[in-house]
C-alpha cells in the first residue's frame, strides 16, 4: 500500500536533508587538500603565511567537519526510516561500501585529531605534514565509498533477483559497477574545485574589507591557481561523465539536453523554454550532443522517444545541467583570467569589481555543487534502484514524516546558524595580524 503523502514528505526531507549535508561534505573532502598544499608550499619556501594559511584553515575545518557528522548521521537515519523497502531489498548489497566510509571517516578523524594538538611540536616540519596525508586520504576516500552507494542505484549489478529479493550478492562486483568511475572522479573533483573557489572567496572578502596583508594576498593567488588546475580537471571528467551516461543511462541524458528524437547530427541544446512540446530561444550547438555523446559529430544519439512517459525524468534537470556546467565554466574562466593577469602584471584583476567577482564566486560553485547533486538524484526518476524499485514502492507509510520534516529543519537551522557564528568569533577574535605578532614574540623570546 503506496501513501503518496509518506512518499512526497520523504522525498522533501531526503532533498533537504541532502542538500544541506552535501555544502559541509564538500568542505570535508576539498579543504584537507588545501591545508596540506598550503603547508608543503610553506614548509618548502620557509614562509610563515603560508604555514599560518594551513594552521587557520584547519581550526575552520574542525567546526564544519562536526556538522558534517550530525548531517551524514541524518542521512543513515533517514535511509532506514524513510526508504524501509529500499533497504530491506538492497541493504545487504550497500553495506560494504557503508561500513568502508564510516572506516575512512574514522581514519580521517583520529589522524585530525593528532595534526591538531602537535603544532609546534615537532622540529622538522615535514614529519608534521606527514599526519596530513591520511586526513586528506580519509577524507577522499569516505566521499568515495558513499557515492559508490549513489553509483549502485543509478547502474545496479553483482546480485540475481528471486522472488523480488536480491541472492547471490557480490558486494565488489556490485561497489565497481559502469557509474562509479565518472561519479565518482566528479565528487571528488568538484569538492577539491569548490573547496578552493570558497577559500578564495574568503581571501578575496578580506581584501575588499581593507585587510591588505600579503597573508591574504598569497592565500588568494594559491587558491586561485588550485581553482583553476580543478576546473579544467571537472571539466575532463565531465565529458566522461556525459559519454556515460549516452551509454548507460541514455534517458537522463536526454532529459537533460531536451533531446526528444533520436537522431543523428544531434545538437547541444542551451538553455531555453518549452512551448507546446517545441523548444524556444534556445541556444543550439550543432552537432554538439553527438560529440558529447560518442566523440562523433554524426553519431546517432537516443532520445525521449524510446522511453515509456512514466519512465523519463522530470524535463525541468535541463536547467539544473546548464546551470551546472555554465557555473563550472565561469569559475574556470574567472581563474585562468587571474591567473594570466597574475602573470602578465594585469591591474584588472587588483581591482575592487574583480575581488567581488571572486567572492560572488564562493557562493555560486557551492549552488554549482547543489545543481550537481539535485541533477544526479533527480535524473534518475521515477527509479530508487534503476529498473528494479521505483521511489513510490521504496518509502515507508508512516503518517508522521511531515513532523519529522518540521523538526529536521529545525536542527539544520540550528546547525547552520551556529556554524556560522562559530566560525565568524573564532576568526574575528584571532585575526591574521595578532596570530602573527604572537608567533615573532614567541620566535623572540625563544631567541632569548
Amino acid at each position: 500500500m503506496i501513501n503518496e503523502e509518506a512518499v512526497f514528505y520523504s522525498r522533501v526531507l531526503t532533498e533537504l536533508t541532502l542538500s544541506f549535508h552535501i555544502l559541509y561534505a564538500t568542505i570535508g573532502v576539498g579543504v584537507p587538500i588545501m591545508i596540506m598544499i598550503a603547508q608543503w608550499v610553506g614548509i618548502k619556501k620557509n614562509d610563515e603565511h603560508y604555514i599560518l594559511l594551513a594552521r587557520r584553515w584547519a581550526r575552520g575545518f574542525v567546526i564544519t567537519v562536526a556538522v558534517g557528522v550530525v548531517t551524514g548521521t541524518a542521512i543513515g537515519l533517514q535511509l532506514s526510516l524513510l526508504w524501509p523497502n529500499f533497504m530491506e531489498l538492497a541493504g545487504n548489497v550497500i553495506a560494504l561500501p557503508l561500513f568502508m566510509e564510516t572506516f575512512a571517516f574514522f581514519f580521517e578523524a583520529i589522524f585530525l585529531g593528532i595534526y591538531l594538538y602537535t603544532w609546534d611540536r615537532f622540529e622538522n616540519q615535514k614529519k608534521h605534514l606527514l599526519l596530513l596525508v591520511p586526513v586528506a586520504i580519509g577524507a577522499s576516500f569516505s566521499a568515495v565509498f558513499i557515492t559508490i552507494v549513489n553509483a549502485f542505484m543509478n547502474a545496479p549489478q553483482g546480485f540475481d533477483i528471486v522472488n523480488g529479493q536480491l541472492v547471490n550478492i557480490n558486494p565488489i562486483i556490485a561497489m565497481f559497477n559502469p557509474a562509479m568511475p565518472t561519479k565518482v572522479a566528479h565528487v571528488v573533483i568538484t569538492a577539491y574545485m569548490t573547496a578552493a573557489f570558497v577559500l578564495a572567496a574568503i581571501a578575496a572578502f578580506r581584501l575588499l574589507k581593507g585587510s591588505d596583508h600579503i597573508y591574504h594576498k598569497k592565500a588568494l593567488y594559491l587558491t586561485m591557481k588550485l581553482g583553476l588546475v580543478f576546473s579544467i580537471a571537472t571539466a575532463i571528467i565531465g565529458d566522461f561523465s556525459g559519454k556515460y551516461l549516452a551509454e548507460y543511462q541514455p534517458e537522463k541524458l536526454a532529459a537533460a539536453e531536451w533531446h526528444f528524437e533520436t537522431k543523428e547530427n544531434a545538437e547541444l541544446v542551451l538553455l531555453g523554454i518549452l512551448k507546446n512540446d517545441e523548444v524556444k530561444y534556445a541556444i543550439k550547438v550543432p552537432f554538439g550532443l553527438s560529440l558529447l555523446a560518442h566523440n562523433d559529430p554524426t553519431a546517432e544519439v537516443i532520445g525521449l522517444d524510446q522511453f515509456p512517459e512514466d519512465e523519463r525524468p522530470p524535463l525541468y534537470i535541463h536547467f539544473l545541467f546548464n546551470f551546472m556546467v555554465l557555473i563550472g565554466m565561469w569559475m574556470a574562466f574567472l581563474a585562468a583570467w587571474f591567473w594570466l593577469g597574475i602573470r602578465r602584471g594585469w591591474k584588472s584583476v587588483q581591482s575592487r569589481w574583480f575581488r567581488w567577482l571572486i567572492v560572488l564566486g564562493g557562493p555560486l560553485s557551492f549552488l554549482a555543487i547543489e545543481f550537481g547533486w539535485w541533477l544526479a538524484e533527480v535524473g534518475r526518476q521515477p527509479w530508487i534502484l534503476r529498473r528494479i524499485m521505483r521511489v513510490e514502492e521504496a518509502a515507508t507509510t508512516s503518517n508522521h514524516v511531515d513532523l519529522m520534516l518540521i523538526l529536521f529543519c529545525v536542527l539544520y537551522l540550528v546547525l547552520g546558524t551556529g556554524s556560522v557564528v562559530v566560525l565568524r568569533r573564532m576568526f574575528r577574535k584571532n585575526p591574521v595580524e595578532r596570530e602573527l605578532e604572537d608567533r615573532h614574540a614567541e620566535r623572540g623570546s625563544d631567541v632569548r
